[in-house]
Parts: structure tokens; sequence; C-alpha cells
């Protein structure tokens, strides 16, 4: 299997955003902007993806969709969502940092992550700074989110960042990001849609080595 092949197989089979996992359909609007802020915080814990998610789902089943109803839920339902999710060995300093996070994004920007987007002005630095300002999102989550959000933040793409990269390191693939998405255009599976697409699939091999196992066993 060549590498045009290996590209297919991995965005065919692994290719789904951990957005679109989550249940959250991403758009350029304040709501799933933030839910994907709560993901991604949740995510960049030292935690499994599948609870860090699970976690998330818990959260919005619980109508904490918006930072105005994440500060206006109490502390211990925050934290009963979190363990639901099985999110239990950062359940109080997340419940935490959440309130946090919702009250800063509602005093800096009204809410609506689009005002960063606006302020930054294209520059990915102050991007990521400005999310790194939020509680609890280090530069792990500012990346998670940066990778998803490339889906309706195009100016941010090719957003493949050190983890996406070790998942083609892995895979044998170029490590490249300009060469990837090259690679996956010229791959062009079913269902492919763009670099957040990418990235999300070789994230997924970067984190489970069975993925790299089996796709390089077929190669």
């Amino acid at each position: 299997m060549n590498d045009r092949r290996i590209m297919a197989a991995l965005l065919t089979e692994h290719g789904r955003t951990f957005a679109n996992e989550s249940g959250i359909r991403l758009r350029d609007t304040p709501q799933p902007l933030y839910q994907l802020m709560v993901l991604s915080h949740l995510l960049s814990a030292r935690i499994r993806g599948s609870v860090a998610v699970a976690a998330a789902q818990a959260l919005f089943a619980q109508d904490m969709r918006s930072p105005r109803h994440m500060l206006e839920s109490t502390w211990q339902r925050r934290v009963d969502a979190l363990g639901e999710g099985g999110y239990r060995r950062y359940d109080e300093k997340t419940a935490t940092q959440l309130a946090d996070g919702a009250e800063l994004l509602l005093e800096e920007y009204g809410g609506d992550l689009r005002r960063l987007r606006r302020s930054a002005d294209g520059d990915l630095d102050a991007l990521r700074s400005g999310l790194r300002r939020t509680p609890g999102m280090g530069p792990a989550g500012a990346d998670i989110f940066l990778r998803e959000a490339q889906a309706v933040w195009p100016e941010t793409a090719p957003y493949l960042d050190r983890k996406a990269l070790q998942g083609a390191e892995k895979l044998g693939l170029p490590t490249s990001p300009e060469k990837l998405t090259e690679l996956a255009e010229q791959a062009r599976p079913s269902g492919h849609h763009g670099p957040a697409v990418l990235a999300a699939a070789l994230v997924r091999a970067a984190l489970d080595k069975d993925i790299v196992a089996d796709l390089r066993a077929r190669a």
C-alpha cells in the first residue's frame, strides 16, 4: 500500500472530527464554537478521548451549551455531568474552570468567539494566545480547538499541529502540512471534507497504535 492508499484508508476509516463525534454541528456561530471550546478543554487533559467526548455530551445534554448557561449552572451540576461522562479524575477542578472560562468569554467577547477571531485578524499566534487565556485551555487545548475550527475558519488551514504530524510519522507518511494536504487531496476518498478531517484522522493514528498497526500491516 503506497502513501496515497494509506491516506485514503486512513481518511475513509478514521476521518471523523471529534466535534462530529460529540454531536456538535460545527458552524461559525457562537454556540457551536463555544461547545467546541468546551470539548477542546476536556480533550486536552490526560484522559481517554472517548471519556472527554462522553463528558462533553453529558454537559450539553444538561443544557450547558452556551457560556451563559454554563455560568448559570451550579458547580455540583457541572461535577455531576462530568462524572456521568466518566470524567472523574479532573471533575472538580474542571467544573470550576468551565465556569471561570464562560465568565471570561462573556466579559471579553460577549460570549462570541468570532470576536476573538476578528481581533486576531489572521494572526495564528494571536488566536492561540487568546484561546489560552481561557482557564484550562493550555497549548494542547488551543491546538485541539484550531485543528477542528479550521473547518469553519479556513484562514487557519491547514492546521496540523505536532500531535497530527506525530500520527503521520507513525504511519510513514510525509510530515509536512503542505505535503499531507496535497496527499489527502490526491487520495480523495468518499466523504473526505478537508483539513479538519485530515487532522482528526492523523491524531487518531497518533493516539491509537492499533490504527497504525492495521494500516501498516496492509501496506
